[in-house]
């Protein structure tokens, strides 16, 4: 079959830009064939080459005492003691989830669990952020339905448990949902592999299932804006099997064992290219590969098919050659394909060939490391308005109002979907707070949390990306963890727009410097942009995933509010309601600025916390919907009731920030205050738990009823029904 035509409507189909395209042709001093155009457009766009943003992750801080491995491998490596490293990362697959919500969603997760079990750690937790658009939105239902199934699908047959997460909803990702997947894994320290190639004449080795077509240009879909023809785009979405991947784990982890594995990589976005590339370009190799003998499911396959093809299970590995017959034997076992596709070689030089004929002969490094880097045009947000309204609302009316809404109604209907003790090493499930996992065998555990406020963000994206990993912090800290690394998920939109591109760099910017004071830096990550539907962007989504260590058992905070314990505010109330979620959600407005974050308090209060552990019943740390949701919520996970002493409006719903609500008895609250008092961290009394009712103020309603709209309200939102 003769190849097309270069012509200019085809080069821009494959995402690149007139001058990129002039680039391309002094590279290689000639047109491209249809393949080396293919492969051009898969290692330049976005998605791989992160040519907007770049030049801004240089500034975030990815070192630190614990950190074995930061960004630029398949995930992040943090030591934990003992000769054992936690290995995690997040990653996007918004794009693909919204053309195909359960596919895309079940393969966003495989992916995750690769890039984990790829540095040679078996994965143990995973976690999902998911941003939808309104209830109401016909497209909203259909969404969550299938990107939840699709999540605990996969998720549920590979066997690992969903410990955390967080679920949204907003007008802004009616055309664009985000679906943001994190998994993280064990490891010994001392045994860690690495994408990059070594040796000249190595065997480069196809793993895991066979190509096919799906996902034929999924990495250049995935850096484009949606528009009318979304729907031509469905085959670009990948098509998961969770039972493919469990052997591929095994097999992986085995063959690691064996001393065969001189390099391995992930085939994730652009498949076979992206993987072989990156390999060639981190070992300073050369790559050649003979498309014949990688093995296929579909007949008739061209060479730009099996280059571009992002079909799932599929890992490319370096080999020790006098290994091979070991290595094969344990792919054999595990009933996987073990096909030798190709060679190292000494020249910078990426050659694919179909049945001997020369489909591309690129220079590799031009590929991957030569990859366009933009300093895109960016304006500021500009300040906004100081919000000083009195808002006229019932305060029991307002908490009523929070907890029936989507937003923060108890989200049991998604993650009781999923498999949270599979392993039986889980302790806290997904709820309030962080997950928490055992390090089997040990007495160590694990805490993972994701958050992000993206209406913080829209408003002052600075302070915005630092309360994402502030809160990330508070979260670890309320169950008794360390804080030790996070990794990120920059979801944005066109970045073309020096507006959209302002977000992203004051984002990066607070993100930078929260993860700085809070000791907790980057080692992993994914940028999404072009998160648009004609021309209409998400709110900016900048995600973090953050792990704490927890030392051993009697350091986890995992209690409950008991009969007459105090509850008391750790932090200082200001009552700042700009941006928070009782205006939001009661008043329908986006208004005012987003609450200051001052880091020197959020690591005072941290610490505090982390210092007087023994003190506490229960803690949960102050966000969205402030003193009374949070409170609401710590009282009916207990099943008991609170009374709060105050019914100001400001004092209840403000949404400050490094605040943490904690409950004690009332000996244990003197001794607290005296703390308090000797390290300046200011704590306030504001009621007490206990009875059966929820008081604010002079207002009680029976907590049973309470709990129950709390419980059914986001599957009413979903399916239509009463509460």
């Amino acid at each position: 079959m003769p190849e097309p035509k270069i012509t200019e409507d085809l080069i821009a189909a494959h995402g690149l830009k007139p001058d990129e395209y002039a680039r391309l042709l002094d590279i290689i001093g000639r047109e491209p064939t249809f393949t080396e155009l293919g492969i051009f457009s898969a290692m330049w766009n976005e998605h791989c080459s992160y040519k907007s943003s770049k030049k801004w992750l240089r500034t975030l801080p990815t070192t630190g005492p614990q950190v074995i491995c930061g960004p630029g491998e398949n995930a992040g490596v943090v030591d934990i003691g003992d000769n054992q490293a936690v290995v995690f990362k997040m990653e996007s697959h918004n794009h693909p989830s919204y053309i195909e919500p359960y596919q895309g969603a079940a393969t966003g997760v495989g992916g995750i669990l690769r890039d984990v079990f790829t540095m040679g750690a078996r994965p143990v937790a995973a976690m999902n952020a998911l941003s939808f658009g309104l209830p109401s939105h016909p497209r909203t239902r259909q969404l969550v339905s299938g990107v939840v199934a699709g999540v605990g699908g996969y998720g549920n047959c590979f066997g690992v448990p969903c410990v955390g997460g967080e679920v949204r909803f907003d007008a802004s990702y009616n055309g664009n949902c985000l679906v943001n997947a994190f998994a993280a894994g064990l490891a010994d320290a001392d045994a860690i592999f690495y994408s990059a190639a070594s040796g000249v004449g190595m065997p480069v080795v196809y793993l895991g299932a066979r190509t096919g077509r799906d996902g034929v240009g999924g990495a250049t879909m995935a850096s484009a804006e949606f528009d009318d023809t979304i729907e031509d785009k469905r085959p670009t979405v990948q098509v998961g099997d969770p039972f493919t991947e469990k052997r591929l784990m095994e097999a992986t982890l085995e063959l690691m064992a064996t001393g065969a594995v001189i390099s391995i990589q992930d085939m994730g976005a652009a498949g076979l290219t992206c993987s072989a590339v990156e390999m060639g370009d981190k070992g300073g190799l050369g790559v050649r590969l003979d498309l014949e003998k990688v093995p296929v499911r579909e007949t008739d396959m061209t060479a730009y098919e099996m280059m571009l093809s992002e079909s799932q299970e599929r890992m490319l590995m370096v080999l020790r050659p006098e290994k091979e017959a070991e290595a094969k034997a344990v792919f054999d076992k595990w009933d996987l394909d073990f096909a030798i596709v190709g060679e190292t070689i000494a020249e910078d030089r990426f050659l694919v060939l179909l049945n001997g004929e020369v489909k591309a002969d690129l220079p590799l490094r031009a590929l991957s490391g030569n990859a366009p880097e933009y300093d895109r045009p960016w304006v500021a947000t500009p300040p906004a308005d100081p919000f000083e309204e009195t808002l006229d609302i019932d305060p029991m009316e307002g908490l009523r109002t929070l907890l029936t809404s989507p937003n923060y109604a108890a989200k049991q209907w998604v993650y009781e979907q999923y498999d949270t003790q599979v392993m039986a090493d889980t302790v806290r499930t997904p709820g309030l707070n962080a997950g928490v996992i055992r390090v089997h065998g040990t007495d160590k555990m694990l805490a993972f949390t994701s958050d992000v406020t993206p209406r913080y963000v829209m408003a002052n994206p600075v302070e915005g990306g630092k309360q994402a990993v502030a809160e990330a912090y508070r979260n670890l800290i309320c169950v008794g963890a360390r804080p030790l690394a996070t990794t990120d998920n920059l979801n944005f939109g066109n970045p073309e727009k020096p507006e959209i591109m302002g977000q992203l760099v004051g984002a990066i910017e607070g993100i930078g410097a929260a993860c700085t004071a809070l000791g907790m830096p980057i080692v992993s990550g994914n940028v999404s942009l072009y998160n648009e539907t004609d021309g209409t962007g998400i709110l900016p989504t900048p995600t973090i995933g953050a792990v704490g260590l927890i030392d051993q058992p009697d350091d986890l905070i995992a209690g409950h509010p008991a009969n007459g314990d105090y509850a008391l505010v750790i932090g200082t109330t200001l009552g700042h309601l700009g941006q928070s979620a009782l205006l939001a959600e009661a008043f329908g407005r986006a208004e005012g600025d987003a609450p200051p974050v001052d880091l020197a308090a959020e690591a005072a209060a941290g610490q505090f916390i982390l210092d007087n552990r023994t003190l506490f019943s229960a803690v949960t740390d102050l966000s969205d919907g402030g003193l009374a949701l949070a409170a609401f919520e710590l009282a009916e996970a207990a099943g008991v009731g609170v009374t709060l002493d105050s019914a100001d409006i400001a004092q209840l719903f403000g949404e400050d920030q490094a605040r943490y609500l904690v409950a004690c008895s009332f000996d244990a609250s003197e001794a607290l205050l005296l703390a308090a008092a000797q390290a300046g961290v200011p704590v306030q009394t504001v009621g007490r738990f206990g009875g059966d009712a929820v008081t604010l103020g002079a207002t009680s309603y029976p907590l049973e009823t309470l709990s129950s709209l709390y419980r059914s309200a986001f599957e009413a939102a979903l399916t239509g029904a009463s509460y």
